[in-house]
C-alpha cells in the first residue's frame, strides 16, 4: 500500500483516536460547567482550552470579583459555562460569569436543603424589598423577612455582611427567596428559650412596661417580654392599662405562670400585695352600713367602691323606693360618694350585694302613718289609662283610683272623660298594701253614700243578692240589670267576677246571661255588685253550719253536705 494510500485510510489506531476524541466533544453538553485552561491572555481576553476543536475567548471582566485577588495567568484551571460548542465562526462560546453563578446556585441549593444560613449582604432597593447578594447570585428580601418588628431605616443594614435563610429556590425563574428575620427569631428564640429556665414561677422580678394594649401591658424582664394583664394589675376595678402604666416605667412584678411549650409568661402586680377580700367578709357583714364611690354605672345597677380592691353591687330595684323602671344612671352618678347598706355578701364568688333605698326612710311606712285607710289626699293625676287614674301623692308615691271607684253617676269610660293628665284632684285612700306598694283610690266616695228610698231599685240594700242580666262585657267588667223588670242598671268590676284570679275573666261571660251577685255599694241610686262578695259569703255561712275550715274539712266536703241538708 503506497504512502497516498496510507493518507487516504487511516489505520484502525487512528480511527479510534478520533472516535475518543468525538466522544469527548459529545460528553460537553451545552449548558454545563466544564474545566478548562487558561493557554494565553490576550489584553483584555483570556482564551480558554476545554478540550474542542477550538478554543473560547472570554472577556478578562468576567473574571473580576469585588473584593477578591481576580489575578488570572497562563496555565490556570477554571470552571467555564459552555453555551455553545461551536459558533457561526467556528469557536465556542464561554462564560465564567454563568459558571460562577452555576457554582452559586449549587451552593445556595445545599444551603436550602440543609436548612442552614447563608451569607449575603443587603445591596440594593426593589418594590415589595430588597435585593441581596449571595456571593455572585441575587436574592429577593421582602419587606417583611427584614426584622421581627418594622424597620423605619434600612440604611445601617446595607451592604453589611450578615445570615439569611433561605426561604424558597425556583431554578426555573432563577428566583431565590431569603429571611432575615427567621435568623433572628430563631436567635431570639434560643435566648428566649435560655432565659425562661432562669425564671421560676411565684417570685418576683423588677421589669420596664415596653407597649400597653388594651388588655393589658407587655413588660420586659431583661431579653424577654411578659405579658401582665389588665385584671391583675391591680385588685380595685380598672377600665384601662394606661391608668396604672405608662411605657417606660420601672414595675414590680410577680411571674404568675410560665407555659414551657408556648413560653409564655403570665405577670401580676396586684398579688404582690394584700388581697383586701381576705378581710372583706368580716368587715362588710349583712346590714352595716357604709360609704362609698360609684365607679360604674350598668344598665342592671351601680357599681360601689368601699375600699381599694372591693366593690359591690347596688342592684336598680334596690336603689329607689319610689323611682321603679328608671335607668341607673339617673339616680346615681359616676364619683358619686353614697350611703350603701350591704344586703348579701358571697366571699366565694367575692360578690357584695348593697342597697341604697335601705338607708332612707321608706316613704311607704310614713305614708300610712300619716294617712290612713279613710282619709282625704289630693295629688295630680300623673296617667290616664283605660282601668282609671294614676295619682302622685306625698312622698313621692303613686295611687291608683279605677275606674270603677270615679263617679256614681257616670259608667266607668264616661267618667274618665272627665279627666286628664296634669289635673288635681282629692280622692279617698280605699286600701294600702305596703308589701305589694298599692293604694287603691276612689273619687266617688268622698260624695256621701246613701241609698236610694223610693223609685227605681227601692228596696235593694247593701249585702242583698240579686240575680242580673248582662248587657253589657267590657275589659274592665260587666254592665248589668237587676229589679222585678230589669229596671236598676249596676257594674260588676272585673275584680269581682270570682274569687279565683284565674276566673275574672269578663270575656267567659255572655251578653243575656243570668248570674247571681251581691250588692256591695249603694249610693245616688248607683249599685256595685259582686260574684265574688256572694261566693265569699256563702262559704263562710257553710262553713258556720257545717264545719269549720280549722277541722280539716275541705270546701267541697262542706257544700257536699250543705246540699245533702237541702234536700
Amino acid at each position: 500500500m503506497s504512502a497516498a494510500q496510507d493518507t487516504l485510510n487511516p489505520s484502525t489506531s487512528d480511527f479510534a483516536s478520533m472516535l475518543e476524541a468525538s466522544f469527548e466533544t459529545n460528553s460537553m453538553q451545552e449548558g454545563s460547567v466544564v474545566k478548562g485552561r487558561v493557554t494565553a491572555i490576550e489584553k483584555d481576553i483570556v482564551v480558554v482550552d476545554i478540550g474542542l476543536k477550538t478554543e473560547g475567548r472570554i472577556p478578562m471582566r468576567e473574571f473580576y470579583v469585588p473584593g477578591a485577588d481576580t489575578q488570572v495567568a497562563v496555565g490556570d484551571d477554571v470552571d467555564i459555562y459552555l453555551e455553545r460548542i461551536e459558533n457561526a465562526l467556528g469557536d465556542a462560546v464561554l462564560s465564567r460569569d454563568k459558571a460562577r453563578r452555576e457554582e452559586s446556585w449549587i451552593k445556595m441549593a445545599g444551603f436550602h436543603d440543609k436548612e442552614e444560613p447563608v451569607p449575603g449582604a443587603i445591596v440594593g432597593r426593589v418594590k415589595g424589598g430588597f435585593t441581596v447578594d449571595l456571593g455572585g447570585i441575587n436574592a429577593f428580601l421582602p419587606g417583611s423577612q427584614v426584622d421581627i418588628r418594622p424597620v423605619r431605616d434600612i440604611g445601617p443594614l446595607m451592604n453589611q455582611e450578615q445570615p439569611f435563610m433561605i426561604l424558597k429556590m425556583d431554578r426555573a425563574r432563577g428566583n431565590i427567596v431569603v429571611s432575615r428575620r427567621a435568623i433572628l427569631e430563631e436567635s431570639r428564640a434560643e435566648q428566649r428559650a435560655e432565659l425562661v429556665g432562669q425564671l421560676a414561677e411565684g417570685e418576683s422580678r423588677e421589669g420596664i412596661v415596653k407597649n400597653i394594649t388594651d388588655y393589658g401591658a407587655f413588660v420586659d424582664l431583661g431579653g424577654i417580654d411578659g405579658l401582665l394583664h389588665v385584671t391583675d394589675m391591680s385588685w380595685r376595678r380598672v377600665s384601662h392599662p394606661s391608668q396604672v402604666l405608662a411605657v417606660g416605667d420601672t414595675v414590680q412584678v410577680k411571674i404568675i405562670r410560665i407555659n414551657p411549650e408556648t413560653q409564655r409568661i403570665s405577670l401580676g402586680m396586684k398579688q404582690l400585695q394584700e388581697d383586701p377580700w381576705a378581710a372583706a367578709a368580716a368587715k362588710y357583714t349583712i346590714g352595716t352600713r357604709h360609704t362609698g364611690t360609684v365607679t360604674n354605672i350598668a344598665d342592671y345597677g351601680a357599681f360601689i367602691e368601699l375600699e381599694e380592691g372591693v366593690e359591690g353591687l347596688v342592684h336598680v330595684s334596690e336603689m329607689s323606693w319610689t323611682k321603679k323602671n328608671i335607668h341607673p344612671g339617673k339616680i346615681v352618678s359616676t364619683s358619686q360618694s353614697i350611703e350603701v347598706e350591704v344586703l348579701e355578701v358571697d366571699e366565694e364568688k367575692r360578690r357584695i350585694s348593697l342597697g341604697i333605698k335601705q338607708c332612707q326612710s321608706n316613704p311607704w311606712d310614713s305614708f300610712t302613718e300619716r294617712f290612713p285607710v279613710g282619709s282625704t289626699i289630693s295629688g295630680e293625676v300623673r296617667s290616664v289609662t283605660e282601668f282609671g287614674l294614676f295619682i302622685g301623692l306625698d312622698g313621692d308615691i303613686d295611687g291608683m283610683a279605677h275606674l270603677s271607684d270615679l263617679s256614681w253617676d257616670k259608667s266607668g269610660e264616661e267618667a274618665l272623660q272627665d279627666y286628664k293628665k296634669g289635673d288635681t284632684v282629692e280622692a279617698k285612700i280605699l286600701e294600702v298594701d305596703i308589701e305589694k306598694e298599692r293604694i287603691s283610690l276612689g273619687i266617688k266616695q268622698l260624695t256621701r253614700d246613701s241609698g236610694p228610698s223610693t223609685g227605681s231599685g227601692a228596696g235593694f240594700s247593701r249585702g242583698k243578692t240579686v240575680t242580673c242580666t248582662i248587657t253589657n262585657v267590657q275589659p274592665a267588667g260587666l254592665d248589668v240589670t237587676f229589679g222585678e223588670e230589669d229596671e236598676v242598671k249596676a257594674f260588676i268590676r272585673k275584680g269581682d267576677l270570682s274569687r279565683e284570679r284565674s276566673e275574672q275573666r269578663p270575656e267567659r261571660f255572655a251578653v243575656g246571661n243570668k248570674v247571681d251577685a251581691m250588692i256591695t255599694r249603694v249610693a245616688k241610686g248607683q249599685y256595685s255588685l259582686s260574684i265574688k262578695a256572694l261566693e265569699i259569703a256563702e262559704e263562710k255561712e257553710a262553713v258556720e253550719q257545717y264545719g269549720s275550715t280549722d277541722s280539716g274539712a275541705s270546701l267541697g266536703d262542706i257544700l257536699g253536705a250543705a246540699l245533702k241538708g237541702d234536700e
